[in-house]
């Protein structure tokens, strides 16, 4: 079965050599199905990848079908399992792409294909938006999107696009944590700041009832069940007596992790740690509050896993192992922790930091009016030409419109006075001149 595969995989390689799972998976739940060959003979041309969990890198789906489709391959199947992760890193493994069957090779080119082309769409789609927001196109940040392939070669899938996928997924995932909390830090940092900016419009007495209403709100979130810190006795205990229904004073470690394990590999990712500590989180955070956040309830599920795994994870490799979780649960930390401090207790960002933001903002919302009043400027200009050309428009319009009758009466009536001697001459020729003209007109 699924389990039981991943499960001897996983006791073969040894911790460090399952890490590679984790650089190319990521947050996957489990290896693909071992498929023994000598029972079954799928069709070559089955190649559709079966769904997974979402890494969070922008290239993902890529990332996932990639893996997918080269451990469809046979040999190369062989080779992730018994290459080493510094080879990895190294770019062997990447070699072997050169020996994956032809079937495998048609559709990573389409796939390929398919990525370069969605890149180009998100890129022109980005420069229209900054475009429109006058704001300077960061080429170098577009470029960066780039990053997990040779886009130089925008057809086929070679060994230099493996590698780079290799190697950007490693590095993507390891800076993917740090660049949630910035963003978790620029929401808050919003957050404040338009509040301020709401204080602005009200009125003395308004503003003061907003402001008492705030603290009030502040005062509710605060006041809530002692947080157990994650990864204690304590904690767990909880988890083992509420979640799975079982008696607190016969708690086992062992026994505790095989029932958390929930793809039954013998090791914690991130997602089943995270599950954990959801009872904690459920003391502070309710969605049917007006004090609570759930944008906060998932910052605050991100810092107690990576205390965690900075606590557990010896080897780094963004797993606990077995060994690993019972052998923290026999540390003087697991029995007696400090207390937890929550994010009301750790703001994300100083006053200096929030004035440096707001600036930001100010800059930006400068520059927009600036663009907007151009943009403006542009408009009124293309409308009084517009207004010029619908004049000519409409002159042209009238002239068509005359007689045809009174356009020669009108030649032969200014042409010449009656007693200007030359004036019967005159008239015959514009007379001459008018029948052809009008003849020209019907034709």
């Amino acid at each position: 079965n699924d389990n039981g595969d991943v499960l001897v995989l996983s006791q073969m390689w040894g911790p460090s050599h399952f890490c590679l799972i984790l650089c190319l998976w990521a947050c996957l739940d489990a290896l693909p199905v071992a498929v023994d060959k000598t029972k079954v003979s799928p069709p070559v041309e089955d190649l559709e990848p079966p769904e997974s969990v979402d890494t969070g890198l922008h290239y993902d789906r890529y990332l996932r079908e990639v893996i997918d489709f080269l451990e469809k391959d046979p040999h190369f199947r062989e080779k992730l399992h018994n290459t080493d992760m510094e080879d990895i890193k190294q770019g062997k493994l990447a070699k072997e792409l050169d020996f994956v069957s032809h079937h495998v090779r048609t559709k990573l080119d389409e796939l390929k294909r398919q990525e370069v082309n969605r890149l180009r769409t998100l890129i022109k789609v980005k420069q229209d938006m900054n475009g429109e927001k006058g704001m300077t196109v960061d080429h170098k940040a577009l470029l960066k999107q780039f990053e997990h392939l040779n886009h130089m070669n925008p057809y086929t899938f070679e060994v230099e696009d493996l590698d780079r996928l290799i190697k950007s997924a490693t590095n993507d995932l390891e800076n993917f944590d740090k660049e949630r909390h910035e963003d978790f830090k620029r929401y808050e940092m919003t957050k404040e700041h338009e509040r301020k900016e709401h204080l602005k419009t009200l009125d003395e007495e308004a503003r003061k009832k907003e402001e008492e209403h705030y603290e009030e709100m502040k005062k509710k979130h605060a006041d809530h069940p002692k947080i157990n810190h994650p990864g204690s006795q304590d904690q767990l205990k909880e988890v083992w007596e509420e979640a799975d229904s079982l008696d607190p004073n016969e708690f086992d470690p062992k026994t505790f992790f095989n029932l958390h394990d929930t793809n039954g590999d013998g090791y914690f990712d991130e997602q089943e740690l995270e599950a954990l500590f959801t009872k904690e989180l459920e003391k502070v955070y309710d969605p049917t509050h007006e004090e609570d956040d759930m944008m906060e309830m998932e910052e605050e599920r991100l810092r107690m896993r990576e205390h965690v795994m900075n606590e557990v994870d010896t080897n780094r490799d963004r797993l606990v192992s077995r060994d690993e979780f019972i052998t923290a649960t026999n540390r003087k930390e697991f029995l007696e922790p400090d207390g937890w401090e929550t994010l009301e207790q750790n703001p994300m960002y100083t006053e200096e930091e929030l004035r440096e933001f707001e600036q930001h903002l100010a800059r930006e919302e400068q520059d927009l009016n600036l663009r907007s009043n151009e943009l403006l400027k542009q408009r009124e200009e293309l409308e009084r030409q517009q207004g010029q050309l619908n004049a000519q428009k409409m002159e042209l319009q009238q002239v068509g419109e005359r007689p045809k009758t009174d356009v020669c009466q009108s030649h032969l009536q200014g042409a010449a006075k009656p007693y200007e001697p030359e004036g019967q001459n005159n008239r015959k020729e514009i007379s001459v001149a008018c029948t052809a003209q009008l003849n020209e007109m019907q034709y």
